[in-house]
């Protein structure tokens, strides 16, 4: 994932070890790592809340940048504001009052949220307009959240693991075979007493135990990112969990899904029946290729049709095309949906029961393990910094610098940016999709059992035609994501509407928005909804660089998250650029050891840093001295975000 709100150039070295110097320098204008990627704590979250509701414009620093422009060069403006979230509405179902004077435990003193210059004044409005809590801005303790203590052990996903690395895994065996069952779930401690209340007050006191990602997605443990996360060692600085439970919403209940062999002969859900045509028909599904007269009638098909050709029973066609496949039930093709169940049955086993991992501390840990290792080979990453334009060469048609809001003219051979940048004219011709978000913090489980410790992923159908269907997942506080005795809720769909007007007839089927209501059968009592914000994301993972009017050949365009469930189309994305610039090079190779690493600062000279006040740059090399020899890919790193 290349790091999302932010321009990204690097100054190539001259030979292709690695070296202890700088390498690529990545320019933020927001005050927090990930852009759309990033995860907040819960005062944090409140901060970009009233930041997106306001929608304020970031103010020239600097006058008279034009003047570093020459008369060769022309400019390509960027957009001042960031528009790839919309429809931003947060609701608290508690008493709000109760937590005006309350202090997030821990929290640090607010950080500017603009320029430089703009400090003052946003540090006076906020004293005006908002509230305590609001003034807290723990954009840096989110990414470095305070350790709870007590939760169950985590996996690890390590490079040298035999486990981990060995692919002799895809058999039919591997994929529906036992695996090992979840451990470290604690029984539920207040079965027997039912859910405690939780206050909104405590839910700001112990703010920095919220995780609060912006985007919701699990990794698929033979997925790319996996494998990427392993090849770099990049997963050394992380941990990961696994998704227990895939679950699916049926005639209005919500129940477990079976996945593995022993899932399937275990349940009780199932009849005998039942089970032997679900098993005969992932063994199918895992070769399906090399029996294509099985479905080569139904290439034309939906993936529905051609499940009910298979003569399944209902209930099963639901669990294989909302639970197991998750693909829609009008627009997936039968090749599609074979597809999307062999990966879903090839990922089983590796590391536990489910084919997903979910990050410890949240989704916003991976960009930020990127940034580490990009850091620690000499990329420099600088926040707050805004971005004026991009100047470009009339007669090469290449990008030369950018000017920042200092009014500093920077200098590089490529120039990424991610799409929120680019301005109207730019993006004229182009078409952008959006992702409806919402993320609720609960009171109990959606399906509560006797290991409250629970990762569950689950798929709620549409209830009219060509609708999408919403994917939920829930976590609990074992991931670090939420306090203990709570649930942290991600719901995601593509939009059609506002996010609140696509999501929350599906929040009113499971949880309950009512305070006040009280059940008499508590096993029929829904989770109780304590604070939700519904919002819309910008989607341009579908658009083309030619989309884009008069952008120069070195610069690339990188997007923003897309609504699929894992994180393939980041990496591809990331690695399509990578080889346009460096075609000679290996993507995000391993990390050599300490000892190989090569300290020689006397081969970098000091225009090569590429920062100057004045326009008289060093001339730009061309793209084939840029690419020939032993030039080293430098941005293996920064496709974290």
């Amino acid at each position: 994932m290349f790091n999302p709100h932010c321009v990204v150039f690097c100054v190539i070295p001259k030979h292709s070890s690695y070296k202890a110097s700088p390498m690529s320098f990545v320019i933020v204008r927001k005050n927090y790592y990930g852009g759309n990627w990033a995860s907040f704590s819960f005062s944090g979250l409140l901060s970009w809340i009233k930041e997106n509701q306001q929608n304020t414009d970031i103010s020239d620093e600097c006058e008279d940048w034009r003047k570093l422009i020459l008369e060769n060069e022309e400019v390509i403006s960027l957009s001042k504001k960031d528009k790839t979230i919309q429809h931003v509405e947060d609701f608290c179902f508690g008493d709000q009052d109760s937590a005006e004077n309350v202090e997030e435990a821990g929290a640090l003193l607010k950080l500017p949220a603009f320029g430089a210059s703009d400090a003052d004044r946003v540090a006076q409005e906020s004293e005006k307009e908002c509230t305590p809590v609001e003034n807290t801005l723990a954009e840096v303790e989110s990414q470095e959240p305070e350790k709870a203590t007590g939760t169950e052990p985590a996996s690890t996903v390590e490079g040298n693991d035999p486990e981990i690395t060995s692919e002799s895994e895809s058999s039919h065996d591997a994929a529906l075979g036992e695996s090992t069952p979840e451990t470290g779930s604690a029984p539920s401690e207040s079965s027997a007493q039912g859910p405690k209340k939780i206050t909104y007050a405590q839910i700001v006191r112990e703010g920095r135990r919220f995780n609060i990602d912006l985007v919701s997605k699990l990794l698929y443990s033979r997925g790319l990112l996996i494998d990427l996360l392993i090849k770099s060692n990049v997963s050394r600085y992380a941990e990961f969990k696994n998704a227990t439970r895939i679950l699916a919403f049926q005639e209005g209940k919500v129940e477990q899904v079976p996945c593995s062999r022993a899932d399937v002969f275990n349940s009780r859900q199932l009849t005998m029946v039942e089970k032997r045509m679900l098993m005969k028909f992932l063994t199918f599904c895992l070769d399906y290729e090399q029996h294509p007269e099985e479905y080569q009638d139904y290439e034309n098909s939906t993936f529905a049709q051609f499940l009910r050709t298979r003569k399944l029973t209902p209930s099963l066609q639901h669990f294989i095309l909302h639970s197991i496949a998750m693909v829609s039930e009008t627009d997936c093709s039968t090749l599609e949906g074979l597809q999307a169940t062999k990966k879903f049955l090839q990922c089983l086993g590796r590391y536990g029961n489910t084919p997903f991992l979910f990050p410890l501390y949240g989704q916003g840990e991976i960009p930020q393990c990127f940034c580490r290792l990009c850091a620690v080979f000499g990329g420099i990453y600088c926040l707050r910094h805004s971005v004026q334009c991009l100047v470009v060469d009339k007669e090469s048609e290449r990008c030369k610098a950018i000017v920042d809001h200092f009014g500093q003219r920077i200098s590089a051979n490529y120039f990424i940016v991610e799409d929120s940048y680019l301005s109207e004219s730019t993006c004229t011709n182009v078409c952008y999709r959006r992702i409806s978000r919402a993320v609720l913090i609960t009171d109990q489980s959606v399906l509560n059992t006797d290991a409250e410790q629970q990762v569950s992923i689950l798929t709620v159908p549409p209830e009219d035609v060509g609708k999408p269907a919403v994917c939920i997942i829930e976590l609990c506080s074992s991931t670090m994501t939420c306090m203990k005795e709570t649930y942290l809720v991600h719901l995601t769909c593509p939009s059609t509407k506002t996010a609140r007007e696509d999501l929350e007839p599906v929040v009113q089927k499971l949880f309950d928005l009512n305070e006040e209501k009280e059940t008499e059968n508590e096993e029929l009592e829904k989770p109780r909804v304590l604070w939700a914000v519904y919002f819309n994301m910008r989607d341009s993972s579908g658009v083309e660089k030619k989309s884009y009017d008069g952008l120069p050949s070195n610069v690339y365009v990188c997007s923003g998250p897309d609504s699929a469930l894992g994180n393939d189309c980041a990496v591809k994305q990331a690695e399509t650029i990578f080889h346009k610039m460096f075609p000679a090079e290996e993507f995000c190779p391993p990390p050599p050891n300490p000892e190989d690493i090569i300290y020689d600062e006397d081969e970098i000279a000091p225009e090569e840093s590429g920062f100057s006040n004045s326009p008289e740059t060093k001339p730009e090399s061309s793209t084939e001295e840029s690419n020939s020899g032993d030039s080293t890919a430098v941005k293996k790193e920064d496709n974290e975000e």
